[in-house]
């Protein structure tokens, strides 16, 4: 375990605790446990240290296809999860698009301020018409008696009804390989978005760039796999993976790019 824990950096930790804390309670209990909605970067902390156990597996849900935030089941390998263990409620909401748009962190904002942690609530949904956004199902009727507006717009609540499509994500990521010569925040925007390293240093120093939704402005700090990287005015890329060195000692770096669909 020691081992393992040194691939994670010093601010993870306490999460790290808290995974390892999980583990121990599905042996001792030897049930299944269900966490709140994590990152990609949290389900690649989970999985990591689970997969060291024999005994013990994960499996993972958000209800819309390719969703980014996801409920974690780690349970016994004796256990077959079925899809109610995540418990997991979709909701809708119809507003007069006529005269507004919502848009993503509108729809955030508001399920923020009605006091839950952000752990309750997985992807949000905005297209034209509609918003859809999943919950927790141990605070989805708190969320549909409370929600009532977002920014000054009257909004009604509802569960989606089986027969209702859920909403595509309207995101591409686009793959790339890249050789970088270290894994530095700085020398990989600037490789990836094709910038000086000045220029990378400029925006990480000025608070434009997150790493894994935090906020990172040391231009040394070390990438690793599973980060995903936002770069405000540029979109976001994801670490997928590192594949050895090339002869000049280079990193061979595939990444994702999102772009948006028009």
């Amino acid at each position: 375990m020691e081992h393992l824990i040194q691939h994670f950096r010093k601010d993870e930790q306490p999460f790290i605790e808290q995974v390892v804390s999980w583990q121990h309670e599905v042996e001792d209990r030897y049930a299944p446990k269900l966490t709140d909605f994590l990152d990609p970067r949290q389900r690649f902390i989970v999985t990591s240290i689970i997969g060291q156990y024999d005994t013990l597996k994960t499996a993972n849900a958000g209800l819309f296809d390719n969703a980014e935030r996801q409920r974690m089941l780690i349970y016994p390998t004796y256990y077959e999860p079925v899809e109610e263990d995540f418990q997991l409620t979709v909701f809708t909401i119809q507003y007069p698009v006529k005269f507004v748009q919502l848009r993503h962190p509108d729809v955030l904002g508001a399920l923020l301020s009605l006091g839950l942690n952000r752990g309750k609530f997985g992807d949000i949904r905005v297209n034209e018409q509609l918003v859809q956004f999943v919950v927790a199902n141990e605070v989805a009727e708190y969320v549909r008696l409370h929600l009532t507006g977002i920014g000054k717009v009257k909004v009604h609540v509802e569960s989606i009804k089986e027969t209702e499509t859920l909403l595509q994500n309207e995101e591409e990521w686009l793959e790339e390989s890249h050789t970088v010569s270290s894994m530095r925040l700085d020398v990989i925007i600037s490789t990836i978005l094709k910038t000086s390293r000045q220029k990378a240093q400029a925006l990480i120093t000025g608070k434009k760039v997150r790493v894994n939704w935090a906020e990172r402005d040391t231009v040394a700090f070390e990438l690793q796999e599973g980060d995903i990287l936002s770069v405000r005015g540029s979109g976001r890329i994801k670490i997928m993976m590192t594949e050895g060195r090339t002869k000049k000692d280079k990193i061979r770096l595939q990444i994702g790019r999102l772009t948006q669909k028009s």
